[in-house]
């Protein structure tokens, strides 16, 4: 980065701001280079005040939150990385239908487990669902026949150009795992969102959600990984083929086709990104060579590739 606006970034950000940071530790997956400059915000506010501010110095930045769904590069990110901590979460269980707002760092386990607590319904399906609100609204983050879509009445956006909006769901145009954000990729930050909930038993709600803890636990295994790799094709499991596939259990360097679910790759000892990134190639290959099929990463790649 040029050391003019290198200090600029500085003067802006102040001991907020760390230089050649290592994002591993930012992630699930426990992989990933190092970022030029990386900067913490912990509020909306402060998200939106330093996305218009690096988008007014022509700064390239990148978003991340609970570092889920990614494979940041082992060369790492250039520009600025913002680590979204902005975690505020607020409840109206008077409204009709009772809903909850919070900020895109909150993470959907912590919303869950405190709607449950208020008697509230709708968000069983995230309980253990990791990763933030904001990569949730943006990629349509679901489990046990419940989704995003489903939740959200309306996401707070601050646009570059046109400013901060709000966006009714259906402007959102969800489909599976993916939304019209994720498809366009317009120069919008997501700063908060409003999600619809419903009266319910606790205990009742509890049970649920201890159920789906659990089968997961039966099912997904443990250790650091991205979640899901592929997105299911129509009809059919991108688990299922994988294993079908007979990729069961494959490594490269340290990248590991999980034995238990063979749509997790599990970073079993200092994993590269490329190790991983060979490991995902070499499994949608695979696929389409066996059955016919392209399965398409439900994951992103960050950072220089």
């Amino acid at each position: 980065m040029d050391s003019s606006l290198l200090e600029a970034l500085r003067q802006l950000f102040g001991s907020r701001l760390r230089e050649n940071v290592s994002l591993a530790a930012y992630t699930s997956a426990r992989i990933g280079g190092p970022a030029d400059v990386l900067v913490e915000v912990r509020s909306a506010e402060e998200l939106a005040e330093a996305a218009q501010q690096l988008w007014a110095l022509h700064v390239p930045f990148t978003l991340l939150g609970g570092g889920s769904n990614v494979l940041v590069s082992d060369r790492g990110v250039r520009g600025v990385v913002l680590l979204n901590r902005a975690r505020a979460v607020r409840f109206d269980a008077a409204s009709e239908p009772p809903r909850v707002w919070a900020e895109s760092g909150a993470t959907l386990n912590d919303i869950a487990q405190r709607a449950v607590r208020l008697g509230l319904s709708g968000l069983e399906w995230a309980a253990s669902v990791p990763g933030s609100l904001g990569g949730a609204v943006y990629g349509n983050a679901g489990a046990f026949g419940g989704d995003m879509a489903g939740n959200l009445i309306s996401v707070d956006l601050l646009h570059r150009d046109e400013g901060r909006q709000t966006w009714p769901v259906e402007k959102m145009e969800y489909g599976y795992r993916t939304s019209f954000l994720k498809r366009e990729r317009p120069p919008v930050v997501i700063l908060a969102a409003t999600l619809k909930l419903a009266h319910g038993d606790v205990e009742a709600i509890w049970a649920v959600m201890n159920a789906n803890r659990q089968h997961r636990r039966n099912t997904q295994p443990p250790g650091a990984s991205m979640g899901s790799m592929f997105k299911n094709p129509p009809g059919d499991k991108a688990g299922r083929l994988i294993e079908a596939a007979g990729l069961k259990g494959t490594r490269i360097g340290g990248a590991e086709i999980s034995t238990l679910h063979a749509n997790f790759f599990i970073n079993t000892a200092q994993t590269r990104a490329a190790d991983m990134k060979a490991l995902l190639d070499l499994a949608q290959k695979t696929v389409f060579e066996k059955f016919g099929v392209l399965l398409e990463p439900e994951i992103e790649l960050v950072g220089e590739w």
